[in-house]
């Protein structure tokens, strides 16, 4: 027989001062460890004023005490929650004291990671439960509680349910080729294939922006001196955060700010002008800067309007060649004459604004979301992870592998393909997956949960 987990134990609560704080515990022993503590266990499910107490030791606290007999339990195992005062010295007596009877301290993530291992969450539920504890947004809390709900698992369900009676109509053409028909040509197939192939694209594309919601968009300013990049970081923050001055080389560091644009976190970086320069400290300000580029989501090129045919800088190009998205803002349109725009405007992807007057600003906004690939997406129906965004694209790589092979009348390699594909899907959802994985995964999450 396999041995029993042991039993482990955390704070649950966000470390500081508060009214109440929660000793949380979990496995075969909670209960035993709890009538240690508090002396007996009340109803499940129902919370009793008790004392709390070390083993054989003084009075800790007086709190309430809850029982949750397995399996229904947020981990599917024994659970027991101590509520005392939130004190840091209270919640931390009360944790040594359920080591002292035999739990341990739970690594980060444990609970959930016991949940999933029970089967009480799919792994993307699991994830979920973390991205909802890190919500930044309204919008994003409400798009984990969904995830949490199940989703985005009912959604990547939809697909493997899909794939599995395309993969079975595939597979009787190999093993009863006498007695069905020639399906190369069978244009019901083909319409089967069409159609997973649009639905995965819509899936991918609401986990892109699920991604995008839960992780924010990193925000690279760029620009040569002088061009209002840091008074754009702080007008966009809404507060002084940068240094502002008339002197080309003023800032030296990269600065970050997040800021909140319709429910999307945007973490931007103001960094130094790009320029040659024979100051070491301004040399490092600009190699920054590049490495900041290159790990991007967006960048945004702030050019002044008093210099338009400027050349843009060699990290602009770079950045264009590797394909990152490029938001061009023409600043200091105050001070341009009256034949250059004076209020915001937009021609293909260039903003037109002052950031010293605000003016353009809210459509500034509206293009960040744009350049984002987050316009007009309304209310994101899931956050999702750059994983899942992964995985679900090299799904839709097997399947579109699978559809030209299948188009080649080569129905063994299809298969194939779709087995592959269908793999990627249990291990988005944690059907198939390694400890190296739940591992990375879980490690992200806080102790306690």
């Amino acid at each position: 027989m396999p041995a029993e987990p042991p039993t482990i134990a955390a704070i649950a609560t966000a470390p500081g001062r508060g009214a109440v704080g929660i000793v949380r515990l979990s496995g075969p022993a909670s209960s035993h460890i709890a009538v240690q503590l508090a002396g007996s266990l009340p109803p499940p499910r129902l919370a009793a004023l008790r004392a709390l107490r070390a083993p054989s030791g003084p009075l800790i606290d007086q709190g309430l005490c809850l029982f949750f007999p397995a399996p229904a339990s947020y981990t599917g195992e024994d659970m027991v929650e101590l509520q005392a005062h939130g004190g840091p010295a209270v919640l931390r007596e009360l944790l040594n004291a359920c080591c002292a009877a035999g739990a341990r301290q739970a690594r980060p993530g444990e609970f959930t990671e016991r949940a999933f291992l029970n089967g009480k969450l799919d792994l993307l539920q699991a994830e979920a439960v973390a991205s909802l504890i890190e919500s930044s947004s309204a919008q994003a809390a409400r798009a984990a509680a969904r995830a949490c709900a199940g989703d985005f698992s009912q959604a990547v369900a939809g697909i493997a349910q899909q794939l599995i009676a395309l993969r079975v109509r595939l597979e009787a053409e190999i093993d009863f080729a006498d007695d069905t028909p020639e399906l190369s040509a069978d244009a019901d197939t083909a319409k089967r294939f069409a159609s997973l192939r649009r639905d995965l694209q819509n899936l991918l594309a609401q986990a892109f922006a699920g991604a995008r919601l839960a992780e924010g968009v990193e925000v690279a300013i760029l620009g040569l001196p002088n061009t209002g990049k840091s008074t754009l970081l702080n007008r966009l923050c809404g507060e002084d955060r940068a240094i502002v001055t008339p002197l080309a080389g003023t800032t030296r560091d990269v600065l970050s700010v997040d800021v909140d644009v319709d429910g999307v976190m945007f973490r931007l970086a103001d960094t130094a002008g790009l320029r040659d320069t024979d100051d070491l400290i301004e040399q490092e300000g600009v190699r920054r800067a590049r490495a900041r580029a290159l790990n991007a989501d967006l960048i945004i090129h702030v050019i002044s309007a008093e210099a338009l045919q400027a050349p843009d800088p060699p990290e602009i190009l770079a950045a264009l060649a590797r394909g990152q998205s490029v938001l061009r803002v023409i600043n200091k349109i105050d001070l341009v004459d009256a034949s250059a725009p004076t209020s915001a405007a937009v021609a293909g992807a260039e903003v037109w604004i002052s950031a010293l007057l605000g003016q353009g600003i809210p459509l500034l906004r509206a293009a960040l979301l744009a350049a984002a690939g987050l316009a007009d997406i309304g209310e994101v129906p899931f956050t999702a992870r750059a994983r899942h965004v992964r995985a679900l694209e090299k799904t839709a790589q097997a399947i579109a592998e699978a559809e030209t092979q299948f188009s080649a009348a080569a129905i063994e390699l299809a298969c194939e393909h779709l087995r592959l594909a269908h793999a990627l899907l249990e291990e988005l959802t944690g059907v198939y997956t390694t400890e190296d994985l739940l591992g990375a995964i879980f490690a992200t999450f806080c102790i306690g949960k």
